[in-house]
């Protein structure tokens, strides 16, 4: 799978809209909230509710899925779109993240 493959899946959730809030980083956000940043390397997704659940998938794939910076404490990982990580896998942790941020959102903004 690769970015724009990863993009299209991300932007193609129901309420998903795109938005580059610092210039060159496409983000995919639901209800005003990011729920995958698809810039760079690979893409940055939820991958838990914090840090600890995060680390299982840095283990199952070490070296490749990585923290990301300054938001990886919430359980934020950055993902390999070199193959590393099968693409069923890797549709599954983009809806996993999305989910997870709709579930925060205030009904009236829930898609």
């Amino acid at each position: 799978m690769n970015h724009d493959e990863i993009a299209a899946y991300a932007l193609g959730k129901p309420g998903a809209e795109p938005d580059e809030p610092w210039e060159g980083d496409l983000v995919a956000k639901v209800g005003g909230k990011i729920f995958a940043f698809l810039g760079g390397e690979g893409v940055g997704l939820k991958c838990g509710r914090d840090a600890d659940e995060a680390a299982e998938l840095r283990e199952r794939y070490p070296g490749a899925v990585t923290v990301s910076p300054y938001i990886g404490r919430y359980g934020w990982n950055v993902v390999p779109l070199d193959g590393t990580v099968p693409d069923e896998e890797l549709r599954e942790l983009v809806d996993e993240s999305y989910e997870a941020v709709v579930a925060r959102l205030p009904k009236s903004k829930r898609p």
